[in-house]
């Protein structure tokens, strides 16, 4: 089997886990492939990240939830599974905690786990007709001002049928994994992760009943940046892209799912009740 191998950029802590499990390792048939930023720390050979996908049958990434997006974003229709060992405190995404790698990773290693599919989106930014740029995303795509200012107009439209012009600060869309992201802060309702659909969620709109509002995984959604400066679309909350009015942004479900490996009963409630500190 090959591992693939990626850690939280500037963690100390997430530089000492991947020592600790290339330890482990040692003596045992596996292939690695550590990046280059961890490596280079560890004085090993390393390789980009970006390369990291095409070489590996899984990924592991030593992190919390952030990293994990950018790398579900990396792997996009490559379909390798990924393991989040989570570092700190509860991740809603990463599976299992640096305490628990010895005594889980024989299942990982043996095959002996399932894996979790997610839903991801596709955001193409359209400039006079012509596609500018594509990007993936595992959370959300936002698009809002970048600074403090006035609102800015959407013209949206769903499954090319009109549904409204919103004057607000943003508009979110999210996946399932996403609604207890930037969606939640702002309104929108909790999805269960692996529901196959998306959730719209205005930003502080300007008409309080423009309110959230769930659909389904085949609807394709588009935005007409009507009025604005300074328009941002932002995807996982890692990626920003400058909008200009006139921009139109189509966003739809990939035809690809990320794959999180599963090794034992995760408690999505129990994550809900501590994240969220229900009952306190």
């Amino acid at each position: 089997m090959k591992i693939g191998v990626v850690a939280k950029r500037g963690e100390p802590e997430a530089i000492k886990a991947v020592k600790d499990f290339l330890k482990w390792l040692k003596g045992r048939k596996y292939q690695f492939f550590v990046e280059s930023d961890a490596a280079r720390l560890l004085r090993i050979k390393g390789y980009p990240r970006q390369d990291i996908p095409s070489k590996a049958d899984i990924i592991i990434v030593f992190g919390g939830d952030g990293t994990l997006l950018s790398v579900a974003r990396l792997v996009g229709s490559m379909g390798v599974p990924i393991l989040g060992v989570n570092l700190g405190g509860l991740g809603f995404i990463t599976e299992i905690s640096r305490n628990e790698i010895r005594k889980e990773l024989d299942k990982v290693l043996s095959g002996k786990c399932t894996f979790e599919e997610r839903i991801m989106l596709l955001a193409d930014v359209y400039r006079g007709g012509r596609r500018i740029v594509r990007h993936n995303a595992l959370n959300d795509v936002v698009m809002n001002k970048s600074a403090l200012s006035r609102m800015f107009e959407l013209d949206i439209r769903i499954n090319n049928q009109y549904v409204s012009t919103f004057r607000a600060d943003g508009l979110i869309i999210s996946t399932p994994t996403g609604s207890t992201a930037h969606s939640l802060s702002a309104g929108g309702p909790i999805l269960y992760p692996t529901l196959e659909s998306f959730l719209m969620t205005p930003i502080c709109p300007h008409t309080l009943t423009s309110r959230p509002i769930v659909l389904p995984d085949t609807f394709v959604l588009e935005a007409a940046i009507k009025s604005g400066d300074d328009v941002y679309l932002t995807v996982d909350g890692q990626v920003g892209f400058p909008l200009k009015v006139n921009d139109k942004i189509i966003i739809k479900k990939a035809d690809y799912k990320a794959k999180f490996l599963i090794l034992h009963d995760r408690d999505y409630f129990q994550i809900l009740r501590t994240k969220l500190k229900w009952g306190e």
